[in-house]
Formats: C-alpha cells, sequence, structure tokens
C-alpha cells in the first residue's frame, strides 16, 4: 500500500538527497560562507600542534620562560578564534535553514490539499504526519550538520594528513594504512542502515496513526471499554518500533567502535615508532609532539564519520519519503476550455451521461461501483437518490464535484463537461454536504463561511437560519465561539445543522447533499425541511434519501440499484409501481432485498 512502501533495497543516499536543492539554493551563499567558517575553524585547529613544535624545540629547550609564555598566548587566541568561528557558523545556518524546513513544510501541506481524495483514502494519517514533522526535521538537521560536517572534516583529514607527511612521511603512511578498511566498514555500514532506519520511520508514522487514532475516537474508546485493547496495541508497535532503533544503535556502535579503534591502533603504532626514531636521533621530540597532536586533532574528524554517515541515511530515508508523497500527481486539470454550456444538445441542469466508476485500487475484474448511469435533472429540479446500502450513492453524488473522477461516461452541468472546468470554478458552482459533517477547530462563524469565499454576516444569518441552527446565538460567544478538534463539543444534530448552512451561505447552483438530516430530531427536521425547501426552489439539486421525509422534499426519485439506476419518478409512482423502493420506503413484505456485490461497497 502506498502509505508502507517496500523498503528499499537497492538507492543512492547521494541522489535522494541532492533532491533538497531546490530548496537550499535560496540560501546556498548563506549556507556555503558558513560551511566556509567551519572550514576555517576546524583548520585553525591543525595550527596548534605546530605552535607546540616551536614551542619544545625553541622556549621548553632553551628553557625560555618568555617564549613558553608567548606561545601559551598564541594557543589561548587560536582557541577563542575557533570557538568564535564555530558559534558564528551556528548563527549564519540557523535561520536560512529553519526558512527550508518552513517552506518544504508549506509545499508538502499545499500539495496534499491539492491530491486527489482516492489518495486520501489509501494513507494512513499519521504517515503524512510522520513526513510532516519528523522527516523534516531529520533533513533540516542533516543540513545543518552532517553535511557541512562532512564537507568540514573532509576538508580537515585531507589537510591534516598533509601536515602529517610535511612532518614524518613514513610515520604518516602509518596513520593513513587503516583508510582502506574504514572505507570498506562504511559501504557496508551505509547499505545495512538505510534498510533499518527506513523501517524505523515507517513504524514511526504507524504509531503516529494509532495515536491519532485513539485520541479521534476517545469516547468509542472509553464507551466500549476497549482502553486495555488500545493501550496493548499501542505497546505492540512500541515494542517493534524500539526492538527497530535498538537495531540502529547495535549498527551505529558496531561501526562507532570500529571506526575509533582502527585509527587508535595506528596512532599506537606511530608513537613507538615515533618514539624509537627520537630516541635514534632521527626525529626531534617537538616534531613528534606536533606529529602525535596533529593525529589527535584528526580523532573527531575520523570518529565522526560513522555517526555523520548514520545522519545522512536517515536523511536521505526521510527524503525519500518526502519525496513519495510530493512525486504522487495531482488532481489534472483541464489543458483547454471545454464545451460551453448547451454543448452536445444536452440542455441545462445536471445530466450524468453513461457515467461508469470504479475506484482505483479496485480488482481488474470487479464489476464497477457505478454502470452506464444515465439520469438528468432539470434547472430548479431537486433528485432524491435513494437506493439500499452499497447502491453507489454516495459514490454518485462524490462525482459531480470531482472528488472523483468518472472512469466513463460524462456529467454535464448546464451543458458544460465537468471534466473541462477547473476546479475552483466547478465547486463555486456546486455545493455539498456530507452526511458525516466535518467541523474545523475554528469559530462557528469561520466553520460556516468555508462554504463561500466572500460571504459576510447577512449570508451568514441567512444560511443559520435556513439550517435552524440559531442555536449558536446561545453559545458563549456566538459565532465567534470555537467548536474545538472535529466540533466534538457540539451535538451530532448541531454539526449536521452547521454543514448544512455551510453548503447553503453561498446561495449555490448546483447542490448536493448526502442524506442532510439523518441527525435531527423529528421536530428539528420538520423545521429544516420548510426553510430548505425554500433554498432548493432556487437550485438545481441531487440529494441522497433515506426516509420518506427527505425523499418528500425532491420532485422526482431516482432509484439506484446494484449501481445502475433501475427506476425514475415521483415519490408516489415508485410507490406504485416498484416493490424494491416501495420496501426502501416502507420496510413492506414482499419486496427483493438489495445485495451488493463483494467489494462495491464505500
Amino acid at each position: 500500500m502506498p502509505g508502507k512502501p517496500a523498503e528499499p533495497t537497492e538507492r543512492s543516499a547521494v541522489r535522494s538527497l541532492l533532491r533538497l536543492w531546490p530548496y537550499v539554493r535560496p540560501v546556498r551563499a548563506r549556507w556555503i560562507g558558513a560551511a566556509l567558517v567551519a572550514v576555517l575553524a576546524s583548520c585553525l585547529a591543525l595550527v596548534i600542534p605546530l605552535v607546540l613544535k616551536w614551542m619544545v624545540d625553541g622556549p621548553v629547550a632553551d628553557r625560555d620562560p618568555g617564549g613558553v609564555w608567548l606561545g601559551a598566548l598564541w594557543l589561548f587566541l587560536l582557541g577563542i578564534a575557533e570557538a568564535g568561528l564555530f558559534g558564528l557558523r551556528r548563527w549564519l545556518v540557523a535561520r536560512p535553514l529553519a526558512g527550508v524546513e518552513a517552506s518544504m513544510r508549506a509545499d508538502l501541506y499545499r500539495h496534499l490539499q491539492r491530491l486527489p481524495v482516492a489518495f486520501h483514502d489509501r494513507w494512513p494519517s499519521g504517515q503524512l504526519l510522520s513526513r510532516g514533522t519528523t522527516d523534516l526535521m531529520l533533513m533540516r538537521m542533516f543540513l545543518a550538520f552532517p553535511l557541512t560536517f562532512l564537507l568540514v572534516n573532509g576538508t580537515t583529514i585531507l589537510v591534516g594528513f598533509i601536515i602529517l607527511f610535511a612532518q614524518e612521511w613514513s610515520l604518516g603512511l602509518v596513520l593513513l594504512a587503516p583508510a582502506v578498511p574504514l572505507m570498506v566498514l562504511c559501504s557496508l555500514f551505509e547499505t545495512k542502515y538505510a534498510l533499518v532506519a527506513r523501517r524505523a520511520q515507517d513504524q514511526v508514522g504507524d504509531l503516529t496513526t494509532v495515536v491519532e487514532e485513539s485520541v479521534l475516537g476517545i469516547r468509542i474508546v472509553k464507551g466500549f471499554g476497549r482502553n486495555r485493547s488500545q493501550a496493548l496495541a499501542f505497546r505492540a508497535l512500541a515494542r517493534r518500533l524500539r526492538t527497530t532503533e535498538l537495531g540502529k544503535a547495535r549498527l551505529l556502535a558496531g561501526i562507532w567502535a570500529l571506526v575509533t579503534a582502527i585509527p587508535e591502533l595506528a596512532i599506537g603504532a606511530a608513537l613507538v615508532l615515533g618514539t624509537i626514531e627520537v630516541a635514534d636521533g632521527g626525529l626531534s621530540a617537538g616534531t613528534l609532539v606536533a606529529f602525535l597532536s596533529t593525529a589527535l586533532a584528526l580523532r573527531w574528524p575520523v570518529d565522526s564519520i560513522g555517526f555523520l554517515l548514520a545522519m545522512s541515511q536517515e536523511s536521505a530515508t526521510a527524503a525519500d519519503r518526502f519525496f513519495e508523497v510530493m512525486d504522487v500527481a495531482e488532481e489534472p486539470e483541464p489543458e483547454g476550455p471545454g464545451p460551453g454550456p448547451g454543448d452536445a444538445g444536452a440542455g441545462a441542469g445536471i445530466v450524468f451521461d453513461g457515467v461508469e466508476f470504479r475506484y482505483p485500487d479496485a480488482d481488474p475484474g470487479a464489476p464497477p461501483v457505478l454502470a452506464r448511469i444515465d439520469l438528468r435533472i432539470r434547472p430548479g429540479e431537486t433528485m432524491a437518490l435513494v437506493g439500499a446500502t452499497g447502491s453507489g450513492k454516495t459514490t454518485l453524488t462524490a462525482l459531480v464535484p470531482r472528488l472523483h473522477e468518472v472512469t466513463g461516461g460524462r456529467i454535464l452541468l448546464d451543458g458544460e463537461d465537468i471534466a473541462a472546468m477547473e476546479r475552483s470554478r466547478l465547486r463555486e458552482l456546486v455545493s455539498v454536504a456530507f452526511e458525516e459533517p466535518t467541523l474545523f477547530s475554528a469559530s462557528v462563524g469561520e466553520n460556516v463561511l468555508m462554504g463561500a469565499e466572500g460571504a459576510s454576516g447577512p449570508e451568514l444569518d441567512r444560511a443559520l437560519s435556513v439550517a435552524q441552527a440559531d442555536f449558536v446565538h446561545a453559545l458563549p460567544q456566538g459565532v465567534d465561539t470555537q467548536v474545538g478538534e472535529q466540533g466534538l463539543s457540539l451535538s451530532g444534530g448541531q454539526r449536521q445543522r452547521l454543514a448544512l448552512a455551510r453548503a447553503v451561505v453561498g446561495a449555490p447552483r448546483f447542490l448536493v447533499l448526502d442524506d442532510p438530516l439523518s441527525a435531527l430530531d423529528v421536530h428539528t427536521e420538520t423545521l429544516v425541511e420548510a426553510a430548505l425547501r425554500r433554498v432548493l426552489e432556487e437550485t438545481t439539486a441531487v440529494v441522497v434519501a433515506h426516509r420518506p421525509s427527505t425523499v418528500m422534499l425532491a420532485d422526482r426519485v431516482a432509484l439506484l440499484s446494484e449501481g445502475r439506476i433501475s427506476a425514475v419518478g415521483t415519490h408516489q409512482e415508485l410507490l406504485r409501481t416498484n416493490a424494491e423502493y416501495a420496501w426502501l420506503m416502507s420496510g413492506a413484505e414482499g419486496a427483493g432485498v438489495l445485495v451488493p456485490e463483494e467489494g462495491s461497497t464505500r
């Protein structure tokens, strides 16, 4: 499944990280400046052994206290300069790299808003959240530290070995001997660590999903007493992640131990050989001190290789996960102007012309959810869609605002094919209210006004009146009251009325309502229906209905059976002539029960 992609077996970390360049390009000058400052600071540390050589072979050998104090002053100044330069480096990169992270997060969020609904149906929300938080943090840390210090440490090692060979080439060869085995070990480590790092980051996404679902579904968890089972599920995922993280730690500990031990052995060998040369008079004591001091100064650049490679691999994996989402194609826009109103003699209103639909993840041989839907809704008419559970009513209504794309046929609004319309224009013409009302962590007014850009107070008051949502005026801050996450501070009926108000606030030309009154009590439903009937007189509407009271809002009724329109007529006509419809409306004996195809229920 896309939310849990297969673990990569072959991929270049460098290629993955190079994809960050478009985001780094705007701040490249400051980043390069920070890297050069860090290189300068690191190279200053290599001057210290040369000062020590001068002190040992000069003032110390000559017993000159003044020279010793002068050398100490130089060492102090070099230390202050090194610390100041490293502080400057951090200051140079902090702001621009925070901007890079913010830019990537904004692009990810913008892209997610433009991806098709089918994508969001397949991907767990926790996987997307972890990509927008943990993965972006890892990439920012890579740009701030590993990337810089791979360059800095590489330069330091190069300059350091030049100094070592200039002082005593034979001892330099001793220190250079571990280079080949270290490169082989690092290559093996990189391959293994990449797989474990990817597994850990995917498991973080799974864990995030469980936490999010448990918080949003806390009423179900508590209502059914499932606290223990949820805790056990969380614990199992947490243990799996812990096992993976321990595997990462073992790999890192192993490479770090080898990267530390092998150079230490080389330094020990160089110390023994250098001491022998000093004793034989072939090497000065100052040169040996400077040589060993330089070698010790190179310990951190060499020792950090494993740590920097680990962080780079985690960042490369994070980049892969980020671009997995960014590479998903957005909803396509029409390439050119489509047929204008009245084209093909289709007439006005809403026309379903041979519409077929199957979900992208459906088996190739499975029957379509909707097959050959032919239906015409005249201008100003309200059409009720009736059918058994799984017959495709909600799917059909989702095709009108292009939440899903038809896989066959076409849908016309006032004669214009919706596939040739820009989505922004289509969704200005079509307003929707779903059976499950979704509210956001915002005020009541902000939630309702989301239904129409530019709408203001009068439109808000009218929409609240139509939806019989005047209860909002009794809330603590009226329409400015914050409804909380998912609107759970309100009752189901209150949420549904606000969702209905959001659908009608912009006086849309076309209205799609998916059983909008299911959570209302009988008295409120009667009041809403009376007000809604006036709204429906001014628009062309499709209403998914399960109850006779909702059907009565419609001028005509279309019966959907097994993904096809099996009958169209008025409520009374279908009651007299269609047994399935009569059974759906009254539950009377004698009508066959619709059994949807397996896998077609949505």
